[in-house]
């Protein structure tokens, strides 16, 4: 049974990870808690440089739908757009725990990432995939707790 089917969420192309063993709905907080702070999730802006492969939507969709399974997350959608004369792709992959979304300029080696996840989603496990896939030469990493309980 598809888990998000309940709640009206369905893909045409959901991640495995979408179905539950039981049909017996369970309410989760999916608030995160580390360092004695409670907050909804992490978000990860990463800037890659000297990176490859950033005209290719197929591409890039598919390297952000296995990242996203490998951190936990439950694909919903993705949708990305190819833009012309330069080949630059902006697309998201939305999650049930959020999104991860992408910005790219390959004529100048770059792209832009949010990776934002909540509930026991890892965030910081879609940078192996992000240098396999695009190869970059460095990363820039910021990373911000959202939605701070105080």
């Amino acid at each position: 049974m598809n888990a998000l089917a309940q709640l009206g969420m369905v893909s045409e192309i959901p991640s495995e990870n979408q179905t539950i063993e039981n049909s017996a709905y369970e309410q989760k907080d999916y608030f995160k808690q580390k360092d004695g702070v409670k907050y909804a999730g992490t978000h990860l802006l990463l800037d890659l440089w000297g990176a490859e492969n950033l005209a290719d939507p197929n591409h890039i969709d598919t390297a952000l739908r296995e990242a996203a399974v490998t951190a936990g997350a439950t694909i919903l959608h993705s949708h990305f757009h190819h833009f012309t004369p330069n080949g630059g792709v902006s697309g998201v992959v939305v999650l049930a725990e959020s999104h991860i979304s992408i910005h790219t300029w390959p004529e100048r080696n770059f792209a832009a990432l949010d990776v934002f996840m909540c509930g026991s989603c890892d965030p910081y496990k879609v940078i192996p995939f992000l240098q396999a896939a695009f190869a970059p030469t460095s990363i820039q990493l910021d990373e911000q707790r959202r939605g701070l309980v105080v």
